[in-house]
């Protein structure tokens, strides 16, 4: 008997130990889905708002805005893109009831489970994405030689060509913009060069980021291709008035997170230099590296490190008289508030994929997110903060929202893509856990 003692007592407390991790996962997986429950009601209820103004423009600054001048406009006079935007989503919701009841012809499942499924090598992924470049900087490059129709762009001209380095001690909003494009112009003649490698980087990036996400190459590509089908991409892609370093220093910011945790909060900082609204996305980033597949310690390290970014921004704010930062701060106005939800669909009224998709891409991210996707919620985040910003931008400063900023929607659209096509849950969790 005494011989058999040991390894009963050994049987009996890997069971105890077995059952305590066991209790500890299903903790840990309720908390997981209260998050992933309002993450997912939070976003849904941004999005309705958002999408009711595509679909009735007039009908939220007529009920809720207050506007008495628009008293004999029809409250629910459809938009361009209303129709469309029920049509389409109407359709998609249909095939995923029929799909999931396992009514679709058996090919169309078969295709459909094949896209989720497919994925290419390395070398075929370089190859795709060197091929998409070559077409893009051809139909481009000719930009460079060209003016813009922009008044801004005279105005910033102007400004780069006597710019220097003494002035960024007159303030923190737009140093690094303005550093570049002057770089742009001395070193290469030409203000529109350093702006378009910029867009170049955008699509690597996009590419880069969701890989890592998704652990897909595949879904890297799709999301490099919806960015540069993006009608406001090509249209800002190489301009000097709105140029894309700020959303890219600040997409860059978070890959880092994966990459080199330590310069994820240099990047962010450099992002804001170059356009001060990026401030507003530092509870996003946050969440970001909450949801990231990183080690407890890395993620202990980078929040740390965005701690600081705090206190530095709480300084610069009154150091550098934040009302000036963000183009003049005020009280809020509920007025210009729901005039915000509206810019979204003047804004992206040429980008119809993004306006349509839009909600069936929240509902798969939280599919997603449900079945162990930890970014579903992340991009979720990130996308309800693009939806928001137009709001807050327009009720709490004097800026005014223009189509250009939502080159950030379009990119963590192209994310969320290639998010839901993620490879299996289980894998990530493995790699977590193994990390940890």
């Amino acid at each position: 008997m005494s011989i058999l003692k040991p390894p009963l007592r050994h049987y009996g407390l890997s069971i105890i130990a077995i059952y305590k991790k066991q209790l500890g996962e299903k903790n840990t997986n309720q908390e997981q889905a209260v998050v992933s429950w309002g993450i997912f009601l939070a976003t849904l209820a941004i999005l309705l708002i958002t999408l009711t103004a595509v679909i009735f423009p007039a009908l939220l600054i007529r009920t809720i805005g207050g506007f008495e001048n628009y008293a004999n406009v029809n409250a629910f006079e459809t938009g361009v893109c209303g129709y469309p935007l029920v049509i389409t989503n109407f359709v998609i919701f249909g095939i995923v009831i029929l799909y999931l009841k396992n009514r679709l012809p058996q090919l169309v499942i078969k295709s459909i489970r094949f896209i989720f499924n497919f994925e290419i090598s390395a070398k075929i992924a370089f190859i795709v994405v060197a091929v998409l470049l070559g077409i893009y900087t051809s139909f481009t490059v000719g930009e460079l030689s060209t003016e813009e129709p922009w008044e801004d762009y005279h105005l910033a001209k102007e400004y780069i060509e006597n710019w220097t380095i003494n002035e960024v001690s007159k303030g923190v909003g737009s140093s690094v913009k303005y550093f570049l494009l002057s770089t742009s112009f001395n070193v290469f003649g030409n203000t529109k060069v350093i702006p378009f490698i910029a867009s170049i980087s955008l699509l690597v990036l996009t590419y880069f980021i969701t890989a890592e996400i998704s652990k897909k190459r595949f879904s890297g590509i799709v999301a490099m291709i919806i960015v540069l089908q993006s009608s406001i991409f090509l249209t800002y892609d190489t301009s000097v008035a709105y140029e894309n370093f700020w959303i890219l220093l600040y997409l860059l910011s978070l890959y880092m997170v994966y990459k080199k945790w330590p310069l994820s909060p240099v990047s962010y900082i450099l992002s804001i230099l170059s356009k001060t609204l990026t401030a507003a996305f530092f509870p996003m980033t946050l969440f970001f590296i909450y949801r990231s597949n990183i080690s407890r310690q890395k993620k202990i390290g980078v929040t740390i490190s965005y701690g600081i970014i705090i206190v530095l921004m709480g300084i610069g704010f009154f150091v550098f008289e934040g009302d000036k930062l963000f183009g003049g701060v005020r009280d809020f106005n509920s007025h210009d508030f729901w005039v915000g939800f509206n810019a979204v669909s003047l804004g992206l009224r040429f980008d119809g994929l993004v306006l349509v998709l839009l909600l069936p891409l929240t509902v798969g991210l939280f599919i997603a997110s449900r079945k162990g996707i930890a970014h579903g919620d992340s991009i979720m985040v990130l996308i309800m903060g693009m939806l928001l910003v137009p709001a807050l931008l327009t009720s709490f400063t004097y800026m005014t929202n223009q189509p250009y900023r939502f080159i950030s929607l379009i990119v963590f659209f192209a994310i969320g893509i290639g998010t839901i096509l993620s490879k299996n849950i289980n894998e990530q969790t493995l790699l977590l856990s193994t990390k940890q």
